[in-house]
């Protein structure tokens, strides 16, 4: 029997090679796309998971509310994990890490400064699973001076040597580190990225009684199947405990006085498995990524695959009138309706395996440039990815089952006696038609979601900063030349094709200085701001196109402007200065309980230093002359040129420190990385879904036109026009497409509306933008009705006529 069915399922798909190859082809481009969107998914599910107490683990986080200014930070102060684990019993160990950035690493005369370093607590290969391809795990890193590097760091600075006994020099540290071990490569999808791993005892810090100052990113293990939610209702008993004395000594408020004002600090706890897609923390450890994109995507490969398969069912009954005297013989020599159900499944499934082929092909295909362009190394590797066979497997049979099931019952249902006279029944199709409808609703969805994210991108592109970025270099840091500085720094100020520099480590785009600075007005201690600090000097704000809008500049004439400050509006308001806060004056409570008196010489206008995401919030400007970049404002007649002359400068000065300059406006555009992404994918999939729908709409053109053929004979005979013809063909088939707009538009309404709302500043969703989804839909459809309407039109009306 299944010889049988084979041989019949091959002859129909030879005789119908046409419809067999768009059927193929669809499937498998929907099954592929489908795949891409999973392998990203899994990844992004599956951070940090690969440690065997990952379901354990709580990283500790330091959160709060100063004048309505949320703090989310995901470090917390020095004692906290000391504290935590003597005051709660259900805390089984408590491990930190102190992040350090990308500092200078020299070995045998070579500098390099390209690889993470952290410096963590012995214990913590045994919270977090870092297997040692060399080393003792338990002592490792129990000795000050010591260190683990990875294997790709270890190759690049000692090549095929043993690396244990090795001695490195970092930058900052006078004492050398001695190498007791090298990791395993830590794999990418973990927040724990570091080449690195110096031992916490080499870091005096570390041993700070503090809980002023959140350094310390700070993780737990706790009991197995415990709701973490109970220790964290505790932790306000540590804040009072350890942190109330220590705010009274140094800022000259007690935590209730400070609480009173509507403020509040606290510590919480964050799953190990949701640092990478739950909520956001300043100066986290590696950029996180964004569940709603996974949700967006996962509903994108739903959507596919359900349209591809709709796809499928369309051509399939498009082509049921050639089939329909197969079914009736067969029906008549006793073949029962189970068995052409088997029959028509076996077709569906064999399709099905074929497309799979085709389908993994096209993923081996495109997964590299895929990869690249979302940046993440996905593979299609069984051996690292037990679950890929069975999950191919899977999106195959379920892909036969959605995309064979109707066609194998709609085909089994006629009546021989009506499929023999030529009858099919009536061409009034309500399931086909709901199928186009929800195809194309689909379409327009992800058409007006690309056009949105693209709108919100260009109006961030146009949205005025408050600062200039085009045409302005960031220089490397001026630290690394040591008193040489100051030689560099003159050489580059006097060319002639720059027109302003600054000198600072401060930066309103990309990855910048930053700490967080309270203070409070003189007349009023109490009261507590939280801000931002820039340390500045006097020709920042010119260099950047930075507007005062009262008061003067920084000037290093006036020996007085070393306690000077310049804030933006947002903080005179917080202060409660409005738009006089000229020779006010606040104080700032250092962390050793010191106060500084600051006054108030100026007041820029706002700009957006922080991302779209997030509002502008109050920011201090210090007096400085002694840090960080040389940021130029260039001419931009001869930008290379300028390049060129700077990087000769620095190489004789810098003893082989890397010159690696980056441009303000690109430190901003990366800043939106992901949304660019984001909408490149969506208008990608959106094409695919598109195609794919409109092989489905002409299935069900020709399904329509075979139907319809004795009228549109009858129609021709009377005297209708071809035009006439084709408008009668393509007006049942638009309305489906308009049906489709109505639905799609309060749908895709909701979708983008919420997604904007992860922006503080973004746009209003414009009518145009549903206007031109819809006249796209349409012109796609009518141009994909239009060939086979023609086609019905200009048929010789004889032959549609002529009695069988």
């Amino acid at each position: 029997m299944l010889t049988n069915y084979i041989k019949i399922i091959g002859r129909n798909l030879w005789r119908n090679k046409a419809f067999t190859t768009i059927n193929i082809a669809g499937l498998a481009i929907g099954m592929a796309t489908c795949m891409l969107i999973l392998l990203y998914i899994q990844h992004e599910l599956g951070y940090d998971r690969h440690h065997e107490k990952a379901d354990r683990i709580y990283r500790v986080t330091f959160t709060g509310s100063v004048q309505g200014e949320q703090m989310r930070e995901a470090s917390v102060m020095p004692p906290v994990a000391e504290a935590l684990k003597a005051d709660y019993p259900e805390v089984g160990a408590a491990t930190r890490l102190r992040f350090m950035g990308t500092p200078v690493v020299s070995y045998n005369q070579q500098r390099y400064r390209d690889d993470k370093l952290a410096f963590v607590d012995p214990n913590f290969g045994q919270v977090f699973d870092i297997p040692l391809a060399q080393g003792d795990p338990l002592t490792v890193l129990q000795n000050p001076h010591t260190v683990v590097v990875s294997e790709k760091t270890a190759q690049k600075y000692f090549g095929t040597e043993n690396a244990l006994g090795k001695v490195l020099y970092l930058e900052n540290q006078e004492t050398p580190f001695t190498v007791t071990g090298v990791m395993k490569n830590i794999p990418n999808h973990s927040h724990l990225k570091m080449d690195i791993l110096a031992s916490m005892a080499s870091l005096p810090e570390s041993a700070s009684p503090s809980w002023m100052v959140s350094n310390f990113f700070t993780y737990l293990i706790l009991p197995d199947g415990y709701d973490y939610k109970q220790l964290e209702a505790k932790l306000p008993q540590a804040i009072d405990k350890y942190m109330g004395p220590q705010m009274q000594k140094d800022m000259g408020v007690t935590l209730q006085e400070f609480r009173n004002q509507g403020n509040d600090l606290g510590l919480s706890l964050q799953p190990l498995t949701d640092i990478h897609l739950g909520h956001k923390f300043e100066s986290d450890l590696s950029p996180s990524g964004n569940i709603q994109h996974v949700y967006m995507f996962s509903a994108i490969a739903l959507f596919v695959l359900l349209v591809a398969c709709i796809n499928f069912m369309n051509l399939s009954t498009a082509v049921a009138a050639k089939r329909s005297k197969e079914v009736g013989i067969r029906k008549v020599l006793g073949s029962s309706k189970g068995g052409l159900i088997q029959q028509f499944m076996t077709e569906s499934m064999l399709l099905t395996s074929i497309s799979l082929s085709l389908a993994l092909a096209l993923v081996y295909l495109v997964l590299p440039t895929f990869s690249t362009f979302i940046d993440i190394p996905l593979s299609l590797s069984p051996i690292k990815q037990p679950w890929l066979l069975p999950g191919i497997g899977a999106v195959g049979l379920a892909t036969g089952l959605l995309s064979g099931l109707y066609p194998a019952f709609f085909l089994s249902s006629f009546q021989p006696i009506a499929v023999l006279k030529g009858k099919l029944g009536s061409s009034k199709f309500g399931l086909r038609s709901s199928l186009v409808v929800f195809q194309f609703a689909i379409s327009i969805i992800l058409v007006i979601s690309t056009l949105v994210v693209y709108q919100q991108l260009s109006f961030i592109q146009n949205k005025q900063l408050g600062y200039q970025n085009k045409q302005v270099i960031v220089l490397p840091d001026l630290g690394v030349l040591g008193n040489k500085k100051d030689v560099f720094k003159n050489k580059i100020t006097q060319d002639s094709r720059v027109i302003h520099s600054s000198n600072s480590g401060y930066l309103p785009a990309g990855d910048s200085y930053g700490n967080n600075f309270f203070i409070s007005p003189a007349e009023n201690s109490a009261q507590v701001i939280k801000s931002l600090r820039y340390d500045i000097d006097e020709h920042y704000t010119t260099t950047l196109g930075m507007e005062l809008v009262s008061g003067r500049n920084f000037s290093a004439d006036y020996d007085a402007d070393s306690t000077a400050i310049i804030l933006n509006e947002t903080a005179a308001k917080a202060l409660g200065w409005g738009k006089d806060p000229l020779d006010h004056t606040v104080w700032h409570n250092n962390n050793d309980g010191q106060k500084t008196l600051f006054h108030v010489i100026g007041v820029v206008k706002d700009f957006h230093f922080k991302s779209f995401h997030e509002p502008i919030t109050p920011l201090v400007m210090v007096f400085s002359t002694n840090t960080g970049n040389l940021i130029v404002k260039a001419n931009p007649a001869d930008i290379a040129g300028l390049l060129a002359t700077a990087k000769a400068h620095w190489d004789p000065l810098a003893a082989g420190e890397p010159f690696v300059p980056t441009f303000l406006d690109e430190r901003f555009e990366q800043t939106y990385k992901a949304e660019q992404k984001t909408g490149l994918l969506l208008g990608v999939f959106a094409a695919l879904t598109i195609f794919v729908a409109c092989m489905g709409l002409f299935g069900l053109a020709m399904f329509t036109a075979s139907q319809r053929s004795k009228e549109i004979g009858v129609r021709k005979v009377l005297g209708a026009s071809i035009a006439s013809v084709v408008a009668l063909l393509s007006s049942d088939l638009l309305k489906l497409v308009l049906i489709a707009i109505v639905l799609s538009i309060p749908l895709a309404y909701f979708a983008m509306d919420k997604w904007l709302t992860n922006f503080a500043y973004h746009i209003d969703i414009q009518w145009w933008i549903f206007a031109v989804a819809g006249l796209l839909a349409i012109a796609v459809a009518f141009l994909t009705v239009a060939g086979q309407a023609v086609k019905a039109a200009v048929a010789d009306p004889v032959k549609s006529l002529r009695s069988e």
